[in-house]
């Protein structure tokens, strides 16, 4: 019998029910950073999905970057994420939360008291960012990590770990893709160090190797996975003539350190450039965990990527905001509500549990 989207799959200890995976999505509806009830009704609609992955929750304080961010740093935040994971337990799904330090990406009127806005280098980003006090703001130019800033971050994502289990998580996706702080030291547009941080391709994965080694030590391989964007241009990264050999080396240090899966993004569908066949035919091979595809899916395609074993699970994003019982709709060829994109990033619940 071939494989489906709606064939039950194991992912380390856990037992999923099908192979639908709702996408990390950022919704900034959590309230002075601490996740709400409003959050946990938001979760609890699309638990049919086998794995649900949060939005983009902070790790530390200088993490945090958008407006509304949620994090995983205080004892108030770990309450409010009690309040999800019980609510999608309930409802028989599981949830693993989205680790992401948002490193230049961010603005200091987002940010708490006493953060500071740190990145590999000293280069901002392009462009402007929301800010619910000040409207559109340029990128700053944040502060070049030291050595023990990038201990200290190291140490914050392993704590994170620790608290996003006490909070009663699955499991944690580290996320080092789209520009944010992992992604920023993998990629020679945002790392222009000279140090053992930065250059070589070594130095280059350093970073994310250590964060996924201290998670791992903290938590447990089978709960950690990781988000990559290969070829991503988002916040302003850009591909380099060594990336696909990054990569595959990438791969073969979280092979040691046993990551339970990796998730590559492939925003081409949105846009973005492809992420060439030959890489992720690279990284599916070298591996060893389970591989999550993602990028403007329909049942057709993930069932016939599946089928062929380009993937063992299929991240569905934007579908799932307007469409709570999207796994429904997929398993029955269902007309798929179309999103509001005004209301993506707003406070509130319209545009978020009303549809």
């Amino acid at each position: 019998m071939s494989i489906t989207l709606f064939s039950p799959v194991t992912l380390g200890s856990l037992q999923l029910n099908n192979r639908v995976v709702m996408a990390p999505m950022t919704r900034c509806r959590a309230t002075d950073n601490v996740p709400n009830a409003l959050m946990a009704e938001y979760y609890r609609l699309r638990a049919d999905a086998g794995l649900l992955i949060t939005e983009g929750t902070a790790p530390a304080q200088n993490g945090l970057g958008y407006a509304r961010q949620p994090g995983l740093f205080s004892d108030a935040q770990v309450q409010g994420w009690q309040g999800v994971t019980e609510a999608v337990h309930q409802a028989g799904g599981r949830i693993f939360v989205q680790l992401m330090h948002t490193g230049r990406v961010s603005h200091p009127a987002n940010m708490q008291a006493g953060s500071r806005v740190v990145a590999p280098s000293a280069l901002a980003a392009p462009g402007q960012m929301w800010t619910d006090s000040a409207g559109m703001q340029d990128y700053p130019v944040p502060e070049a990590m030291s050595e023990a800033d990038i201990a200290a971050a190291i140490a914050e994502f392993a704590t994170a770990a620790k608290r996003a289990v006490e909070a009663g998580f699955d499991g944690v996706e580290l996320h080092a893709a789209n520009g944010y702080l992992i992604d920023q030291f993998l990629n020679t547009a945002t790392n222009q160090r000279t140090d053992r941080w930065g250059g070589s391709i070594e130095n280059r994965i350093r970073f994310a190797v250590e964060i996924a080694r201290a998670t791992v030590a903290a938590i447990g391989g089978e709960r950690v996975g990781m988000r990559i964007s290969p070829y991503g241009v988002f916040n302003g990264t850009a591909a380099d003539a060594e990336m696909d050999a990054m990569y595959e080396r990438l791969m073969r240090e979280l092979n040691g350190i046993g990551l339970v899966y990796i998730h590559v993004v492939d925003h081409s569908a949105m846009g973005a450039p492809e992420v060439s066949p030959a890489l992720k035919a690279v990284i599916r091979a070298t591996f060893a965990g389970r591989y999550i595809l993602s990028g403007g899916y329909d049942r057709a395609r993930a069932d016939a990527d599946l089928k062929v074993g380009m993937g063992d699970l299929v991240a569905f994003g934007r579908p799932f905001i307007s469409n709570p019982d999207l796994v429904e709709k997929l398993r029955n060829c269902g007309d798929l509500t179309a999103p509001d994109f005004d209301t993506f990033y707003t406070p509130g619940e319209k545009g978020y549990t009303d549809y």
